[in-house]
């Protein structure tokens, strides 16, 4: 039994296919006409019940030290263990936003495995991690635009449209907004037809919005994705670059061949 049972768990594919098959009846159960369907619900109990024999099977073969060495088991284990309150759903009463239900959707997360069959993965994470490294500086500037503009334009704007300005908070997500060059138009629109505001007024209110979005937006995120994009791609530079000195290491020998002849 022991045995057939590590065949089963011990497979990636039979592992990997019920992670898939869970997610699809999570997916399901989000809608509300389907949310307490108790086929449903029995299946996502098996599921879970399967995912807790894996693990248990998975750290008998391993043993609980070398288990536990493996980063995705780490996380796998995390996941099943925090979604176990969701099996009490079907003997009590559990509203959808409770902390147990939202613990069971934790386990859509291990879709994530797939990511390890992505060609090149450890590149693109390595990629990923430099790009943010050489970007960093320019996100705190552009933070710290935000934080700066967002405390200006509550002053400025706040009792004009407490919707958008009405504290620094709501009035930073309008900034960022403006930074993704969303709503340029609409925003200072609602701002001066919106208060009857004289030309002059309009004008610059335009002009101010003009500004948070050319620097904040078109200069600031542009520079941004420009560095992002230049460090994901810059192996394929560098294995360009090899070739070259390569090529160069070559025609140099072939000149001195030449010269000694």
């Amino acid at each position: 039994m022991i045995e057939l049972l590590k065949k089963i768990f011990l497979r990636e594919s039979v592992v990997l296919s019920a992670i898939l098959l869970n997610a699809i009846i999570i997916f399901f159960m989000a809608f509300p006409d389907m949310a307490h369907d108790p086929y449903l619900l029995s299946l996502d109990h098996i599921f879970t019940l399967f995912f807790l024999a894996e693990a248990l099977v998975k750290i008998y073969h391993y043993g609980w030290k070398d288990y536990i060495k493996d980063g995705w088991n780490k996380f796998d284990f995390l996941i099943v263990v925090a979604s176990l309150p969701s099996l009490l759903s079907s003997y009590i009463d559990i509203p959808a936003s409770s902390l147990i239900q939202l613990l069971r959707l934790l386990r859509i997360v291990r879709i994530a495995r797939f990511i390890s069959f992505i060609p090149h993965m450890q590149q693109l994470l390595e990629g990923i991690v430099r790009a943010f490294k050489a970007s960093f500086f320019v996100i705190i500037a552009l933070i710290g635009l935000n934080f700066i503009l967002s405390i200006l334009s509550c002053h400025l704007f706040g009792d004009m449209n407490e919707e958008r300005f009405g504290d620094p908070i709501i009035a930073s997500y309008t900034i960022f907004q403006l930074f993704t060059v969303e709503g340029w138009n609409e925003i200072p629109t609602e701002i001066t037809e919106g208060n009857n505001l004289a030309n002059v007024a309009s004008g610059l209110t335009r002009f101010y919005f003009l500004l948070i979005v050319l620097f904040g937006g078109i200069f600031g995120m542009s520079i941004a994705n420009a560095i992002f994009v230049d460090e994901m791609t810059i192996d394929n530079n560098r294995v360009l670059e090899d070739k070259i000195d390569k090529l160069q290491e070559q025609i140099n020998q072939l000149q001195e061949m030449l010269n000694k002849k």
